[in-house]
């Protein structure tokens, strides 16, 4: 598998996506399904990683009292 620190998102989901489709056939040999779930453990795994990185980059502006913008964290736009 490609270098954690290059793959994106996107490409991780891709990869997700086909290990549960060929998983879903019902046509591989036990430790080929074994093999592969544990891939897709794995890059369930990455994309959460990276999701949460995402989180943790989002700002969002809100409105004070006074009317005035100001940036709060991702984590705090509830509300």
């Amino acid at each position: 598998m490609a270098d954690e620190k290059e793959i994106k998102f996107e490409e991780a989901l891709a990869k997700l996506e086909g290990v549960v489709n060929r998983l879903e056939s019902g046509e591989l040999p036990l430790e080929e399904s074994l093999r592969l779930f544990e891939e897709g453990v794995h890059l369930t795994k990455l994309c959460a990683h990276r999701l949460e990185e995402a989180e943790r980059r989002i700002a969002i502006l809100k409105k004070d009292e006074r009317g005035e913008f100001f940036e709060a964290s991702f984590e705090g736009a509830e509300g």
